[in-house]
């Protein structure tokens, strides 16, 4: 059962708002201008979808969210280290 009323309520908007604020960081990944510019914008959407998944598990009370959250932050931050080393190796790092 969900979390009821003014609470429920709250997470949810919060969760709202994390997905807008995800949906901005789009457009720093299609403009760029540069590698590292993208990079940070895709760890900052994986980030706001870690807290988005845990203000979910919250508010409708599924603890199995959080796994999901903590694996899913794991390989955020493996894919960063990923690209980062990737682009070092490249040249691409002034």
């Amino acid at each position: 059962m969900a979390v009821s009323g003014l609470l429920g309520t709250v997470l949810l908007a919060a969760a709202g708002a994390f997905v807008v604020f995800a949906i901005v960081l789009v457009y720093r990944i299609v403009a760029g201008p540069t590698m590292q510019d993208r990079v940070i914008a895709v760890n900052g959407i994986g980030t706001n979808v870690v807290v988005v998944l845990a203000l979910l598990a919250a508010a409708l009370e599924r603890p199995g969210y959080l796994d999901i959250a903590l694996v899913y932050g794991m390989l955020n931050f493996l894919m960063s280290i990923a690209i980062s080393k990737f682009t070092v190796e490249r040249g691409g790092v002034i």
